[in-house]
């Protein structure tokens, strides 16, 4: 890959950090968002004026249009926008605060999806580029006591998968990265939990209260993937998911067989419902329309 220039958000720990040294080892620029200034002061003293930073909480959108207007003006193209920011969530549905959902869905929902619209403008002007978003095998698939942060990566997989459509005619490529667990801070730095309820002590939903178990190594290696991520920037056309890790492939191939054999077997009641004009026959609609709503 020739030298490119990457646009990361949480660049001073986890995937964020591996896929930052990787590219300035390689010759590459990046421009990276902290939460926390003075957290990558390291890479800035190695790496000099190809290493570009700005704070940035991505559940301020006005700070968001601001930081990535400033390092399209600052550093000219961007190639690869990736929307790396995020944490993880644990704990039954009702054990969580209000404050708590609305949190982990500004920044992993929301903060996401404005920080690839204000890249959108400056990537139709240049012609093109690539949204890279850090999902999880659990946008595709579940546990119990995950429900919010579920609710997150679902919810980006189904606004990236559209958004993918609607900007292929400008050149720009959408991949959603669905990583199983790695060897980084996400469990033991970022990770929140909510206060348990003893209502759930033993059930399926108490099993993410020892998430944080240091004794239970993950299986993934993060600079495995952030090589495979920055791989994938190459292909074209883009890949539109980028599965990581046995462990992701395993519970996400899980995930789908289940439900496709949940609903293939409903065609002829699917069917039933479908309009059917004077003649006796479907009117052979398709598309994006809904009929009755």
């Amino acid at each position: 890959m020739s030298q490119s220039t990457w646009f990361i958000t949480g660049v001073n720990s986890g995937l964020g950090r591996a896929l930052t040294e990787r590219l300035l080892a390689d010759g590459h620029r990046v421009a990276g968002t902290v939460r926390r200034p003075g957290s990558v002061d390291d890479l800035a003293a190695r790496y000099g004026d190809r290493l570009w930073v700005a704070r940035l909480d991505v559940t301020d959108t006005a700070r968001v249009r601001e930081v990535v207007d400033s390092a399209f003006a600052d550093l000219g193209r961007i190639d690869v926008v990736v929307n790396n920011a995020g944490y993880g969530l644990f704990g039954a549905a009702e054990e969580l605060t209000d404050e708590q959902i609305d949190h982990v869905l500004a920044t992993n929902l929301t903060g996401s999806i404005q920080v690839a619209r204000a890249a959108l403008p400056h990537l139709r002007a240049q012609g093109g580029g690539r949204i890279v978003q850090l999902s999880t095998y659990g946008g595709q698939a579940t546990h119990p006591g995950a429900s919010l942060y579920h609710a997150g990566k679902w919810g980006i997989e189904g606004f990236m998968e559209s958004l993918a459509k609607e900007v292929a005619p400008f050149g720009i490529e959408v991949t959603l990265v669905e990583p199983g667990g790695a060897r980084t801070e996400f469990r033991f730095g970022s990770l929140r939990s909510a206060t348990p309820m003893p209502a759930y002590d033993g059930t399926p939903a108490a099993m993410t209260r020892g998430a944080g178990d240091r004794s239970r190594p993950s299986i993934g290696d993060p600079a495995k993937m952030a090589a495979r991520i920055i791989e994938s920037a190459a292909q074209t056309p883009a890949p539109l998911r980028l599965v990581l890790g046995s462990d992701a492939h395993r519970f996400i191939t899980a995930a789908l067989r289940e439900r496709l054999a949940e609903i293939a077997p409903q065609a002829e009641s699917a069917g039933s419902t479908d309009w059917i004009d004077e003649t006796g026959g479907s009117d052979g609609a398709d598309g994006p329309t809904v009929r009755g709503r």
